[in-house]
């Protein structure tokens, strides 16, 4: 009893020291560890060394340093690690438009066209690039090959479809390290646009074929069995001959013949496109062609400087209008039809009606007033090339995927020599003036029996194709340089054409051109392009010789005649 006594003091003192712990010291020591676990992280999320575009910051002031070591390292950190707000500055680098000032405090600034330095936050003009104290921020190559894909990764998050698409293609192309592959890994499942994260899967499928573990090499493989691009195919190429596993080896080999045999469909489609890109413009410097030399039966060397009429006239109205080039492009189009048709009418009337059923003294007559025409044209806009530029509708390329893609003009030019034609067909074939034109030229006696002016008719027949010939220049002007012999690079293709379709047969005259242009692509990978030229021409004279009178010879008196 008097042991239990004494014990019981005791044994009360112990959850009295307890709750004394629990109540002081077991806050501070959680605090502590809170701060111990808090205080790494903070450390850690402030970087001293991440880059800072405000004025006077370290990074500001090594790239206005007069030590070139110092300003490429500063470009170079700015560049792989850039801060809020830095595309704008990183866009101006790119364009050669960033300027620096070292005084009063190191401070960049964006030039603008006028010449005007803006702040890199606001609009707060800053100076003039004249001003000694502003001095552009200079890159070499180096830095430009680090630049590139760092504004792909910026206009990912553009707003523009297009943009982020061309951005997310353009990377297959630039030399990416891998901590950009990792900064594409980690901004993959944030993108929304669909293509955009295929492709970005597919780069980084492309980037862990070159990987150590054969897992991942097997896995990228089927990541990119649906890429097209050559830098892949390469890869591919490489581990289906070199690659030490044989697994990894089978799986390269039977996703590469996959591709390839894809890139072969693609690229048969591209030459087609380019055939008849090619004889669209046959097709239109053979149209005119087909009026004068089929229904009218003059053999009109002259013929090119049509072209070459209508090409000068697109130049001429774009010095006149130069902020307007899309208006001076569909001006020039009736423009050069009536000054190419009116010239040609006064030939007509000057010189051709005294030579109709004199073929061999018109054919020397018409190439006498080519050479005047084309000396004419170096006295008045020199023999210098003059270049017309493209309007912007007309600019860049379709592009449908790595292997397949179409310039836009190649592409307008195709639609419009085709429209040309088809109204031509239309105007011969369902017009008062297309009557008449077909009766003169089916039985002249007749027609003027009938009342129709077959001398007007001719003038006005030979000023339509020679006006077709000027707006043939007006779409050459397109993809081609004005020059006085733009249009002799055409004018034996163009009769090639038309005697090959068939003299007079407008029909004829189309499936000529588009065929000699196919054939002509599909040869040039070959053959080279002057051989192609070569073959196209010796089967052409093969098949005259089959078919003296073309594929599509006229049918009834006028062809017998």
């Amino acid at each position: 009893m008097t042991n239990h006594t004494r014990n019981h003091p005791q044994s009360s003192a112990a959850p009295i020291g307890l709750k004394r712990f629990r109540r002081w010291i077991a806050p501070i020591l959680t605090l502590c560890l809170l701060l111990g676990a808090t205080l790494p992280i903070s450390v850690a999320q402030a970087d001293p060394a991440s880059p800072s575009l405000a004025a006077g910051s370290p990074t500001v002031s090594a790239i206005a340093s007069d030590d070139a070591m110092t300003r490429s390292q500063a470009i170079k950190a700015l560049i792989l690690q850039p801060p809020a707000g830095a595309a704008d500055v990183l866009h101006a680098l790119d364009r050669g438009m960033l300027y620096v000032t070292a005084k009063p405090v190191a401070r960049l600034g964006i030039a603008d066209a006028a010449g005007k330095i803006s702040a890199i936050d606001s609009d707060e003009i800053l100076g003039n690039t004249s001003d000694a104290q502003w001095q552009p921020v200079s890159i070499n190559n180096v830095i430009r090959i680090q630049l590139r894909p760092r504004l792909d990764l910026m206009a990912l998050a553009s707003p523009d479809v297009s943009k982020r698409r061309d951005a997310a293609q353009d990377l297959f192309s630039a030399r990416l390290t891998p901590d950009y592959i990792h900064e594409i890994k980690a901004l993959e499942p944030k993108i929304k646009d669909a293509d955009v994260q295929a492709n970005l899967r597919k780069l980084v499928a492309g980037f862990e074929l070159n990987d150590a573990d054969p897992k991942v090499r097997l896995a990228a493989i089927a990541d990119v069995a649906d890429a097209l691009d050559p830098e892949i195919r390469a890869k591919l190429a490489n581990l289906a001959s070199n690659d030490n596993d044989p697994a990894v080896k089978a799986a390269a080999a039977k996703t590469l013949d996959a591709i390839n045999t894809r890139v072969a469909g693609w690229q048969f489609l591209q030459n087609l496109v380019f055939g008849l890109s090619l004889g669209s413009v046959l097709l239109l410097a053979a149209i005119g062609l087909a009026i004068t030399f089929g229904v009218m039966g003059v053999i009109n060397m002259a013929h090119g400087e049509m072209m070459m009429i209508g090409a000068y006239t697109t130049w001429l109205l774009q010095q006149l209008m130069p902020n307007h080039l899309t208006a001076a492009l569909f001006l020039a189009i009736p423009s050069a039809f009536l000054a190419a048709g009116i010239i040609g009418m006064a030939i007509e009337r000057g010189l051709i009606r005294f030579l109709y059923g004199r073929p061999l003294e018109t054919l020397l007559a018409t190439f006498g007033l080519s050479l005047m025409l084309q000396q004419a044209a170096r006295i008045i806009f020199t023999p210098l090339n003059r270049a017309v530029a493209l309007p912007d509708f007309m600019s860049n390329s379709w592009v449908v995927n790595p292997v397949f893609a179409i310039t836009y003009n190649r592409l307008y030019i195709l639609i419009f020599s085709l429209t040309v034609f088809f109204g031509l067909l239309l105007l011969l074939k369902r017009s008062t003036f297309g009557l008449r034109i077909r009766a003169v030229a089916q039985n002249r006696a007749m027609a003027r029996a009938c009342g129709v002016r077959s001398n007007w008719i001719d003038a006005l027949t030979f000023g339509l194709g020679s006006g077709i010939a000027g707006i043939a220049g007006v779409a050459l002007a397109q993809i081609t340089n004005v020059g006085p012999n733009l249009g002799q690079s055409y004018i034996v293709d163009s009769f090639m054409v038309v005697v090959l379709g068939g003299v007079g047969n407008l029909w004829g005259t189309l499936v000529a051109g588009m065929g000699i242009g196919v054939l002509n692509k599909f040869l040039e990978p070959y053959s080279g392009a002057v051989l192609a030229k070569v073959v196209v021409l010796v089967l052409v004279i093969l098949v005259i010789q089959k078919r003296p009178r073309g594929l599509f010879p006229q049918k009834g008196r006028a062809a017998e005649e």
